[in-house]
């Protein structure tokens, strides 16, 4: 507390020397209502220091925090372990596979081994002798979400008899001359699609689970779609002359026989590719190529200026080691440099055309 002194004034009769006292005045005229004026002032400037801190002080506090929490890396979410996420795709295509490759092998007697992938199968009525048949190149070939936890999965085969005794097949035809093979025949040599319904689910433990919910049904084979558009020009033959075609000529011997230089002459700067090993074949010689939007019929026989870059196809004859003759497909993409061209990519596909783009139509004048 602030304390103010006020003077008495001084006896009128002087009995001593004049002597001037002091009383404390306990409630002086700045004194409002507990708290005196002068601590107010004094409160008032220790707040605002300590604003002015605050404001300081925050973005270093801010930035110790965030420093913090990238050390620390950021928060993760609890995993409850008996409840996964059921998607499940690849385990569901596995799951029906081997579920299609002991169905085509079940026969009488073997409910039991059906009812692993179909619980249902165990009250099921088998006929024929088990493995009498079973299923060859067995892969998916479609698979689709039908429901949150279910999965439809078509798993392609042939089917190959295991019985059959080793005669010579017979026909239909055979008595006019004929060689038109019976309907058991064509169906025992085309290709068989499976379609098996997959549910998935959490297992425990964490684990996913599937089980079938019927027995597979047998389905025609996927449909195909139209080639697309292609960015490269007619087919036409590959000349010898032609630079493009003798550096690729030259790029895929070494590729496919692991002969000559090595690769690394052929290659622009910056691309890494190595040589098949062991090498599958002995020669190589390019028959055909398509080059991106080339539409000329006489054949190229000089290099363009530096940079400049052309996507093609080229179909080759590659001889394998006993001889045989087969034909390979590749798409590369060549760049310009020093007077030459060098292979600046083996491409995984070739490569589409764009979809064509509508024309704007100009907005009518308004007279």
């Amino acid at each position: 507390m602030r304390h103010a002194f006020t003077r008495r004034p001084a006896k009128t009769t002087p009995v001593e020397p004049a002597q001037e006292e002091w009383d404390i005045d306990e409630q002086p005229a700045d004194y409002i209502g507990g708290w005196s004026t002068g601590a107010r002032a004094n409160t008032s400037a220790v707040l605002r220091w300590a604003a002015w801190g605050l404001i300081v002080l925050g973005p270093v506090l801010g930035a110790a925090a965030f420093a913090r929490a990238s050390a620390t890396g950021p928060a993760r979410p609890s995993v409850t372990a008996s409840a996964p996420t059921a998607t499940g795709s690849q385990g569901a295509a596995g799951f029906a596979t081997l579920f299609v490759a002991q169905y085509l092998r079940a026969g009488e007697g073997d409910q039991d081994k059906l009812a692993v992938y179909y619980p249902a199968a165990a009250d099921m009525q088998l006929e024929g002798e088990p493995n009498r048949r079973h299923g060859e190149q067995l892969t998916v070939v479609r698979l689709r979400q039908t429901d949150p936890d279910v999965w439809s999965v078509t798993v392609a085969t042939r089917i190959v008899s295991d019985t059959a005794p080793a005669a010579k097949k017979t026909t239909a035809a055979d008595a006019s001359g004929g060689s038109q093979p019976t309907a058991a025949e064509a169906a025992a040599d085309s290709v068989h699609y499976f379609q098996v319904p997959v549910a998935v689910g959490p297992a425990g433990q964490g684990a996913t689970g599937y089980v079938a919910l019927s027995m597979p049904a047998e389905v025609t084979a996927p449909p195909r779609i139209k080639t697309p558009q292609l960015i490269y020009g007619p087919v036409q033959p590959a000349p010898p002359s032609d630079p493009r075609i003798q550096t690729v000529a030259a790029f895929l011997t070494a590729y496919l026989t692991n002969s000559g230089e090595g690769l690394d002459r052929y290659l622009a700067p910056g691309t890494r590719l190595s040589a098949i090993t062991p090498a599958p074949y002995r020669s190589v010689s390019v028959d055909q190529m398509q080059i991106e939007q080339d539409q000329a019929q006489e054949p190229a026989t000089t290099v363009p200026k530096d940079g400049t870059r052309t996507r093609l196809v080229v179909t080759v004859r590659a001889t394998s080691h006993d001889a045989v003759r087969v034909p390979l497909t590749y798409a590369l993409t060549l760049k310009a440099r020093a007077g030459r061209w060098e292979i600046a990519a083996l491409d995984g596909a070739p490569s589409p055309a764009l979809p064509a783009q509508p024309a704007l139509s100009s907005p009518t004048p308004t007279p």
